[in-house]
C-alpha cells in the first residue's frame, strides 16, 4: 500500500480552516435553535427580519429577497430550510464527511451572504469579509478535501467499496481525478475569478478600489415616494435604505411645508409615538411602527403612511414638501404637487 507523506497531505494542512469554517456555519444553526429561538416570527430577533435588512442594496439577488419578505409564510419556510442547510454543512465540514460536497455548500452560502449583505458593516465591512473569505475557503476545501483527521479518511482507510468509486473523489476526499497538467490551471482560474469577485464587490459596495470610500451602514437614509393628498389625508411611501442594521431610525417629526417653508401640517414626536396601526401599511416583514418616543423605521422596512389633518382640505394648488426628521438631526425631503380638478 502506498504511504502518504503526511507533510504533503493537503487535506491535513487545511484542518484549521475546515474546523473554523465548519463551526462558523454550524454555529448559525446552534444560535437560532438551541441558544435562542430566532425562527419564531413573533419573537424579537427573528431571522426573517434580519434577512429583510439585506433588501435595499443587495446585488443580483434583490428580487428574490423582495419576494420572500413580501410573503411571510414562504420566508419562514426558507429561513428554516436555510438554517438546516447551514447546520448540516457546518457539521459535515467539522467532521470531514463528504468534504467536497459540503465545500460547495460553503461556497454557495458564502456567495449568498456576499451578494445579499456584503454592503452591511458599521466598522470592519464584516459581512463583506465573511462572504469573500467563505467563498475562498470553500474553493480551497474543494481542492484539498479532508486529510488524516476526518471521517472521509476513516472510511477510505477501511477500503469501503463506495470510496473506490469515482464520484467519491468528487464529493468526499482523496485525489481529484484531474490531469496533473490541467489541475494548476483550474487552481489559477478559480483563484483569479474569486479575486475578481472580491475586488468587484469591494468597489460596488464600498468604493474600495477607487473614488470615494463609502459605508452605507453608518447613518440612516430614508426614501420618500408616491406622495399625494386626498381630501384630508397625506399619504406617502417611506423606505429605509441605509444605516445600522441592529436598530431603527427614530423619526421624531413629519411636516408638510408650502413653497415658502411655512408649516401646513406637523406630526410631533408625541404624535408619531401614538400613531394608530391603521395609519401604517407595511410592505415587508421588517415593520415601521410607533415606539415609546418616536416612529421606529428598521433597515429595509417600507410602508405607506396615512396622516390626517383638516387643513389639507383647504390647500390651494401648488408645490409642497414632505419633510421627515430623524432624532439624529438628519432629515429628508420630497416635493409633491397638489392639483384640484
Amino acid at each position: 500500500m502506498k504511504t502518504i507523506n503526511i507533510k504533503n497531505d493537503a487535506g491535513l494542512l487545511t484542518l484549521a480552516i475546515r474546523l473554523v469554517v465548519g463551526w462558523t456555519y454550524f454555529s448559525a444553526f446552534w444560535r437560532r435553535t438551541i441558544l435562542a429561538d430566532k425562527l419564531d416570527p413573533e419573537v424579537a430577533g427573528y431571522i426573517g427580519e434580519k434577512f429583510n435588512h439585506f433588501l435595499p442594496n443587495a446585488l443580483g439577488i434583490k428580487p428574490i429577497i423582495q419576494y420572500l419578505v413580501e410573503n411571510p409564510d414562504i420566508l419562514w419556510l426558507n429561513m428554516v430550510i436555510f438554517t438546516i442547510i447551514e447546520g448540516i454543512v457546518g457539521l459535515f465540514i467539522l467532521f470531514g464527511l463528504f468534504t467536497r460536497l459540503m465545500s460547495i455548500g460553503v461556497f454557495g452560502l458564502a456567495m449568498g451572504i456576499l451578494l445579499g449583505s456584503g454592503w452591511i458593516g458599521t466598522t470592519c465591512l464584516d459581512e463583506w469579509q465573511i462572504g469573500v473569505l467563505g467563498i475562498a475557503s470553500g474553493f480551497v476545501l474543494f481542492l484539498t478535501g479532508s486529510g488524516k483527521y476526518s471521517l472521509d479518511n476513516y472510511v477510505m482507510a477501511r477500503h469501503y467499496t463506495f470510496t473506490k468509486k469515482k464520484w467519491f473523489a468528487w464529493l468526499g476526499s482523496g485525489t481529484l481525478p484531474i490531469k496533473d497538467s490541467v489541475f494548476p490551471k483550474i487552481v489559477l482560474i478559480g483563484s483569479l475569478a474569486i479575486l475578481g469577485m472580491t475586488l468587484m464587490t469591494n468597489q460596488i459596495f464600498h468604493g474600495g478600489l477607487w473614488g470615494t470610500l463609502h459605508n452605507k451602514s453608518v447613518k440612516p437614509k430614508l426614501e420618500i415616494t408616491k406622495g399625494q393628498i386626498t381630501d384630508h389625508t397625506l399619504s406617502f411611501d417611506v423606505f429605509r435604505t441605509e444605516g445600522v442594521d441592529v436598530y431603527g431610525s427614530w423619526v421624531i417629526g413629519i411636516e408638510l411645508l408650502d413653497i415658502e417653508n411655512n408649516i401646513i401640517m406637523k406630526y410631533t414626536q408625541e404624535d408619531l409615538s401614538s400613531l394608530p396601526p391603521k395609519n401604517i401599511s407595511n410592505f415587508y416583514v421588517a415593520k415601521i411602527k410607533p415606539g415609546k418616543h418616536s416612529l421606529i423605521v428598521p433597515l429595509g422596512a417600507k410602508a405607506t403612511l396615512h396622516l390626517q389633518n383638516d387643513q389639507l382640505t383647504k390647500l390651494p394648488t401648488g408645490e409642497y414638501t414632505i419633510k421627515i426628521t430623524d432624532i439624529s438631526g438628519l432629515y429628508w425631503k420630497q416635493n409633491i404637487t397638489v392639483k384640484h380638478k
